[in-house]
């Protein structure tokens, strides 16, 4: 099958030297406000081959985009400048802001997903990840619990890069956050249609770290999505939905190392402009 390309955007020079080749994509716009990316979101494309997912994030008729992708061999594409806006986050909310894509760096990278057999993403792809990561943030202002998931912003719509991606490793390679959680003493957990204080507890944590979710004391349906896409990142090996005591204690703790990070100087939260076109 012959793919049919949109016309070509006009090169850029690409922002790192990490990065094998360009492939301008024309779905973006300007960054509003600062105009300076304060998050990292990481994504899989969740289609079976490689050029189809760039050939995508290169379609204007898709309206989607991000500014990097890594492909399993280890290359690394650009498609966006940093400074500017991508479209990878769609609707989606992180610290209450609901324009996401505004203060984002958007990083695809290339894997079938849960559709397609899921399978482990190449310690290749994972170590360039690793070192495009370190390359944006010698560029820009990022803290660790800033470097999310897909999942994360848009928890009702997204499970990726899901639960097989290793949050580990990129931690102790200085990229995010993570806490390693021992025994923990067995409680009732706290499960779908559940109400009450100890509900309302739960949702105050997830907002305090960064999860768009109301403290409405009952355990519904958008509770369940959060808890199960923060299990996805930071307890993978057992993404239920349900707020077990380990989930709690992990998310307490990452409260904790959260604010023992030492803060760098220019690090502001930006405004909260309103998307002026969602759906990108």
């Amino acid at each position: 099958m012959v793919l049919a390309y949109p016309p070509r955007m006009s090169q850029f020079i690409q922002d790192s030297n990490v990065v094998e080749r360009v492939e301008p994509s024309p779905n973006f716009d300007e960054r509003p406000g600062l105009g300076r990316p304060d998050m990292i979101v990481l994504h899989y494309t969740g289609m079976q081959f490689s050029h189809e997912a760039i050939h995508r994030l290169c379609d204007v008729k898709a309206r989607v985009s991000s500014h990097y992708v890594v492909l399993e061999s280890g290359s690394i594409v650009q498609l966006v400048q940093e400074g500017k806006r991508a479209w990878h986050a769609g609707v989606s909310v992180w610290t209450g802001d609901p324009d996401v894509n505004s203060r984002s760096i958007g990083i695809e990278i290339c894997n079938p997903g849960h559709d397609f057999g899921y399978p482990d993403f190449p310690s290749r792809q994972i170590a360039a990840t690793i070192t495009l990561c370190r390359s944006i943030l010698t560029r820009n202002i990022i803290r660790p619990e800033n470097i999310v998931a897909h999942s994360d912003v848009a928890p009702s719509r997204k499970n990726d890069p899901g639960e097989k991606f290793p949050w580990k490793r990129l931690a102790q390679s200085g990229i995010g956050l993570w806490v390693d959680v021992g025994p923990v003493a067995e409680s009732e957990p706290l499960r779908p249609n559940d109400t009450g204080t100890k509900v309302t507890e739960l949702q105050r944590l997830l907002t305090e770290y960064g999860y768009g979710i109301d403290a409405t004391g009952r355990y519904d349906v958008t509770t369940k999505e959060v808890v199960t896409a923060f299990q996805r990142h930071f307890r993978p090996s057992q993404v239920d939905g349900i707020a077990d005591a380990t989930t709690l204690q992990t998310l307490r703790k990452l409260l904790i190392a959260r604010e023992s990070q030492p803060q760098r100087p220019g690090v502001a939260m930006p405004a909260a402009p309103k998307d002026p076109s969602p759906a990108p």
